[in-house]
């Protein structure tokens, strides 16, 4: 019996180089990590494009155009999340007191936070109050709005596939993000309260984290009827400025179990069945030591961002593990100093990334307002004539 070669139309097989965008190449290149391309050209994000306006940046040219970026190389499917769970329907969003300057209210996740009367973002807010305190406040307020078969979530449907269709089309890596379990949890208990809750009512956690997975595993498991995936990104901001915020042994009971299985049930639906999928890790803080923990337990193939104020070294961290692929690296605190602080930042990074490959140069965080549109264009130039 023959079997006929796969569809080469990015869903049952893969597009060639030469039908794919120049950023899809690039892109899946930089995956790959190949050694001495030019590196791939994107930022993390943006917190001064207000202050940018005020010191002169022209409104009306694209910040890919202004800057010098590649076109997208991947298209992201959504729908699960990214620092707090995917619920249907959301928490109203109320004011619970007023407090004089600041104001209590509800947000979208069901938890109390503490604002700035009139203003609710450009800040780090304060969290006061998390949804889920034990078994009973989980079940009666938290755990329905997690059911996969809600009719909402899938109202879209169609159309997202669509266009995620003619993505891969074009060679775009298609990827799945969704909230990390730390960080699910964290946003549904709270980060001190949390802690407390692993070791007192693990049936809680528990509990929680098979809702995860069953909303995540359905969802995916629907949207790979129609497209194969590149990617899964997990946004977990499991670590702080010392290291990881739980145990390895926590990780491995309370995580590990549920994303070995959500992985291994992805595999197995693949509609190219040859396609590598590779597995994102998205962690503030000092993330040197999980880096191992995560490569054994789901076969991590990328990190971001290596924030450097915490102690990540690109260099060091790249050294230690040559087929990391890895985003992000560049201090923000560096970009708001002097010219010379920025070539020796970037003359010590991005020589010898580019010569290991897999390698995209951002800011460690967003950008933040402190950095004068003047340094960015200076970091963005140096970022071009060191990077390629």
């Amino acid at each position: 019996m023959s079997h006929l070669p796969a569809l080469p139309d990015g869903v049952y097989g893969m597009v060639p180089p030469e039908a794919m965008t120049p950023s899809a190449r690039k892109l899946r290149d930089t995956y790959a990590c190949k050694p001495g391309l030019p590196l791939f050209r994107r930022e993390f994000g943006f917190y001064c494009l207000e202050r940018w306006a005020e010191q002169g940046m022209p409104q009306n040219i694209p910040l890919e155009e202004l800057f010098h970026y590649d076109a997208p190389g991947n298209h992201y499917l959504s729908e699960l999340g990214w620092c707090e769970a995917a619920f249907a329907p959301q928490y109203e969003e109320k004011v619970l007191e007023d407090r004089g300057e600041y104001e209590l209210a509800q947000d979208f996740a069901g938890r109390g936070v503490l604002y700035f009367k009139g203003r609710r973002s450009g800040f780090m807010p304060e969290y006061v109050d998390h949804p889920v305190k034990d078994m009973r406040t989980w079940q009666d307020n938290v755990k329905w709005r997690m059911d996969p078969t809600t009719p909402a979530r899938w109202e879209n449907l169609d159309v997202r596939m669509q266009t995620a269709r003619e993505r891969a089309a074009q060679g775009l890596m298609i990827g799945q993000s969704l909230v990390g379990g730390y960080m699910y949890l964290r946003s549904l208990i709270g980060p001190v309260e949390l802690l407390y809750m692993f070791n007192d009512h693990p049936e809680v956690i528990e509990d929680c984290m098979q809702t995860w997975f069953t909303l995540a595993d359905a969802t995916i498991a629907r949207h790979q009827q129609h497209v194969t995936l590149d990617e899964i990104f997990l946004a977990e901001d499991i670590c702080y400025n010392h290291g990881c915020l739980i145990s390895p042994r926590m990780m491995k009971r309370f995580l590990f179990p549920y994303y070995q299985q959500l992985i291994t049930n992805a595999k197995r639906r693949q509609l190219d069945p040859a396609r590598h999928l590779y597995i994102q890790v998205d962690t503030d803080g000092l993330a040197s030591s999980v880096i191992p923990l995560y490569q054994e337990a789901i076969g991590m193939d990328v990190m971001s961002p290596f924030e450097v104020a915490s102690g990540c070294d690109v260099v060091e961290i790249a050294r230690q593990y040559p087929g990391l692929v890895m985003f992000g690296g560049i201090d923000k605190r560096v970009l708001a100093g002097s010219r010379a602080d920025i070539d020796a930042h970037l003359e010590r990074i991005l020589p010898f990334m580019r010569a290991r490959g897999g390698y995209i140069p951002t800011c460690d965080h967003g950008v933040p307002e402190e950095v004068s549109l003047d340094n960015y264009h200076y970091y963005r130039q140096r970022c071009l004539e060191l990077g390629g």
